[in-house]
């Protein structure tokens, strides 16, 4: 995507097609249809309001009693099973959610089915089904991610790469293998910074593992321009330094490699657990981008990227914002008091 005020173009890898995404119960999106049920209310393509309703399966899980509904999986089960209305509406639900991407500037499409079943082959053939069914209603290229390289094979197997090379997401020091199948289906592939047995705890393991991670890639072949590094992006609420340790390894992979390498991550991810979760992330898209990073895995439709960027960094929300992910707010103590007073709404 072209970003005014950016020098070079921002990789959206557009993230809301998981089956691990949620609304809340108690939220403007699920509300009562007009047979008296429970559903999640959303915009078609004809711009009209309508109900994925919420099945009784999904009301009988954790989740939903916990106060969240999994919109995405209700959405791909209901059109995978071929009953209608259900189908249909499930369908056009997908339909909805491609289209806003697409609005937004997603350059990629993110699919994951991991959470649609525990059976793995139920989860690679809703994966095969997921990627046809998209491909069909997008000229956007998609990335295929799961947990699971045989889920992962049976999503580049299924791509037609008439809209574009499909990017798999993710291969890592735990899976080199997912390089020869980057490699045979000659797509774009993410690194992790993860190690071989666990996590990185700072940012010299993210380097010291994505070096290993992008000289695998280059070893077979892989050129350097497809090559994705994702950095890591763990919650500030966890640990007041993991902003800065993503943030300076993105600073010295872009150092160490140079401008055709792309440097990515799940930004969003830096927010989890706070308020206020649309300007924090949409700070952090900020910082990494002036870190080296070039590329996101976000929802392009909660942070558009023309808004993200005229934002006015002067601001005393975003000072706020920017103390705490660069680790000077401890325990994110000013941040939260300006919360509870009301203080953190951008004007």
């Amino acid at each position: 995507m072209k970003v005014n005020g950016l020098a070079k173009n921002f990789i959206i890898v557009g993230e809301n097609i998981h089956t691990t995404r949620v609304v809340l119960r108690n939220g403007k999106r699920v509300a009562v249809n007009a047979a008296g049920a429970e559903a999640v209310v959303y915009t078609g393509s004809e711009g009209s309001t309508r109900h994925l309703a919420i099945p009784e399966e999904i009301k009988r899980s954790q989740d939903y009693e916990e106060g969240r509904v999994k919109h995405v999986k209700i959405a791909v089960n209901a059109a995978m099973s071929g009953r209608e209305p259900e189908a249909s509406e499930g369908l056009e639900y997908l339909r909805s959610l491609v289209r806003r991407q697409e609005k937004t500037g997603a350059d990629f499409l993110d699919l994951n089915v991991d959470e649609i079943s525990l059976r793995l082959e139920e989860q690679k053939s809703a994966m095969q089904w997921l990627v046809r069914t998209v491909q069909g209603m997008t000229s956007l290229p998609v990335s295929i991610d799961s947990s699971n390289l045989e889920i992962i094979q049976k999503g580049m197997e299924a791509c037609d790469q008439e809209a574009g090379r499909p990017l798999l997401n993710s291969a890592s020091l735990e899976r080199l293998e997912a390089l020869d199948l980057a490699r045979h289906h000659h797509s774009p592939v993410i690194v992790t910074a993860a190690g071989e047995k666990g996590m990185p705890q700072n940012d010299e393991e993210r380097v010291a593992n994505a070096s290993r991670m992008v000289d695998a890639a280059l070893a077979k072949g892989i050129a350097i321009q497809d090559i994705y590094i994702d950095a890591l992006v763990f919650p500030i609420s966890v640990d007041s330094q993991f902003g800065n340790h993503c943030l300076q390894a993105i600073r010295r992979l872009r150092e160490k490699y140079g401008p055709e390498i792309h440097i990515t991550g799940g930004l969003s991810n830096v927010s989890f657990g706070l308020p206020c979760r649309h300007l924090i992330n949409d700070a952090f898209i900020i910082l990494a981008t002036e870190a080296g990073a070039d590329s996101g895995i976000i929802d392009p439709v909660a942070s558009h990227l023309d808004n993200v960027f005229s934002i006015e960094k002067q601001s005393g929300p975003f000072q706020l914002a920017e103390e705490m992910l660069l680790g000077k707010d401890r325990n994110c103590k000013n941040f939260l008091r300006a919360y509870r007073k009301g203080e953190l709404q951008m004007r």
